[in-house]
This record gives structure tokens, sequence and C-alpha cells, in this order.
């Protein structure tokens, strides 16, 4: 095997360049993976465009891409339940095992995660990347390198849907139907929620959430969202509203839709850290209001659901761009939203 790797490099704002780098040495406990499939997620956009996610700033040259999936190629010397040639996913984030929110399971909010293509730690849109074997998942043979990647958006809905702990016979709303509300849809059906509302501007997105199970579909630009979902449920609301969106719009309007007693879900990140919320309906309406940051022991799950079939990920993916047309690809899924869902590197 060459000692040098292909890498999409960033080199500055909306600047992607092909570079050669040494190929990575897996420690003791870890694999080396030939990377796949790599999915272009919004997070990989914001820092390609605005070279900054809030405090997270880039600085070239830095690599991006976290959801992927590839073959084991070479594995530690501690390795034992992988092997050279499986397929694979990864999970991005490697927390530090040793804090209190590690000890408690709920590691997604380790201090010190190291997450692939967060500044200042280097992502996957590369040939090669060395993971710990703890965070490596086998697929299985009739599972699609590009489906595997999205388990990654996939358990961001999971984890969101577990968080609010929903249950059969309840009404859902999921307020954006891009990757993230797509895949918060999937996840509630998979839990046995059968009345999923979802709500976008762009009526591709709305007929993806429909084939995929959706059971009322509202676009903005031509329905009321909150007078139809009062008229969808008797004039109560939902249990959960899942806001994906990442608009300062709907995450107000999640006040709104739930019902008395129920729960707002906020996954989407908005332009604005602060704008205005009516507290005092949220009060008066007892509702819980959960943040969501990424996820924790979700991802095998994910692949359970993957593997079994019981989730279509591979109806999401709408254009594919070859690892040496990576710029190509985040321009793309910035410029092209309205007719793009998940966009995906392949290598």
């Amino acid at each position: 095997m060459s000692q040098q790797m292909k890498a999409a490099v960033m080199k500055g704002i909306r600047k992607v360049e092909i570079e050669n780098l040494p190929v990575p040495v897996p420690k003791e406990d870890e694999v080396l993976v030939r990377i796949k499939s790599v999915g272009v997620c919004g997070s990989d956009i914001h820092y390609f465009i605005e070279g900054r996610i809030g405090d997270y700033i880039v600085e070239p040259p830095f690599i991006l891409g976290h959801e992927c999936s590839g073959e084991v190629v070479e594995i530690g010397a501690g390795v034992k339940d992988l092997k050279p040639g499986d397929r694979v996913t990864m999970e991005p984030g490697i927390p530090c095992g040793k804090c209190e929110n590690c000890r408690v399971g709920r590691y997604n909010l380790c201090p010190d995660v190291i997450f692939w293509a967060t500044p200042p730690i280097d992502g996957s849109f590369c040939e090669y990347v060395a993971h710990p074997a703890c965070f490596t998942y086998p697929i299985a043979d009739q599972v699609s390198f590009e489906e595997a990647a999205l388990v990654e958006p996939l358990s961001v809905g999971m984890y969101a849907t577990r968080r609010a702990r929903v249950e059969p016979g309840q009404t859902a709303l999921v307020l954006g139907s891009g990757t993230i509300g797509l895949v918060t849809i999937e996840a509630l059906l998979a839990r046995g929620i059968t009345k999923v509302i979802a709500v976008d501007v762009v009526d591709m997105r709305l007929q993806k959430a429909k084939e995929l199970g959706a059971f009322y579909t509202i676009n903005p630009q031509k329905e009321d969202v909150v007078k139809t979902v009062k008229d969808l449920t008797g004039n109560k609301g939902v249990h959960v509203v899942f806001e994906t969106a990442g608009s300062v719009a709907t995450t107000q309007m999640t006040v709104e839709v739930a019902k008395r007693g129920g729960k707002v879900v906020l996954i989407g990140l908005p332009s604005q850290a602060e704008f205005n919320f009516n507290i005092i309906k949220t009060i008066d309406k007892e509702l819980d209001v959960l943040g969501i940051f990424r996820y924790a022991n979700a991802y095998p799950g994910g692949v359970d659901l993957l593997n079994s079939g019981r989730v279509n990920l591979k109806s999401l993916i709408t254009h594919r761009f070859p690892l040496e047309k990576a710029q190509e690809a985040l321009l793309f899924a910035h410029e092209h939203k309205a007719e793009s869902i998940k966009v995906v590197v392949n290598l």
C-alpha cells in the first residue's frame, strides 16, 4: 500500500485543493479504514462558506467531512473484533472516557471530545483514516457504503427521539425536512410513531417526507402551520415537536404547536444565538424543552436499523461527486438546497 493518500484540503473560504498526505498509522486499539463514501453535512458547508461555527474557527489547512464509511485495511495489535476486509461505518466523535459526562453515558457532552471536522480536528475527506475500533461498526453486505455513511445523521434523529421518550400513539411534528428532519421522521416511525407531520418550504423535501411515511405535510408558504396543526389534532397541538430547520421563526413556532404538557426538542442551530421566545406560554403549557447536541449511544442502533432494512437512507441521496470535486460538492450543497437533500462524495 502506498504511504501517501489523496485528501481534499480546505485552504481558505470556498477553496479546497487535492493534496498528497501521509497515510495515518493505526495505534494498538485502532483500525485503518479506506474511505469509500462521505456525506456532506450542514456543518461542513458552514465551515466551507463562512470559516466558522460559533467559537469553532477554521485555520487552514483543514480537512472537512465526518459522515463516512469504508473498508478496514489494517488493524492495531490490540484489535480483536474487526479484521481487514470488514465493511464499516465510523462514529466520528472520540470522547475522553474519563470525565463525569462520559462516566454517566452522556459522552456527547465530553468537554475533551475529539470530533472529526470540528476545528482543529481534521475530518474524512481523504482516502484513509485511523480510528478507534470501539467506534467502528460493521455493516451488512447488502448495505451500500453511501447508506452506511448516513448512519451519522440518522444517529442524531435517533438520539433526539430517545431523549424525547416518544411513545406509540403520540403525534409528532418535524419542522424542517432536510436530512436531519427526514432521518428524525425515520427514527420516529421506527419507534412506532405513526402520526408524523412534516413541515418545509421545499415541496421536493415534503414529497420525500411523505414517501418515508409522514402522514401529513405542510408547506408554510401555502398553509398556516399553527392552524393546520390545531385542525389535525383537535385544537390540542402535538405531543412532541422537533425543530430541525435551524431558523428563528420555526424555533419560536415550537411553543405554539406543542400541546399542553408536551415537549419541544431543539436540534437545528439558528443563525441568531439570542431571540424572543415565549416563556410565559412555555410555562403555562408546562412544556419540556430539550436541547440536542450530536448523540450518544445511538450508532449501534442506527447500524442495526440500516442492516435490517428498517430505514431507507439510500433515498435521501440526491447527488454524488468524486473526491477530486469535493469543492464542487460543497458549493453545490450550499447553492442548490431546493433541489438536493444529501450530497455524497465517493472515493
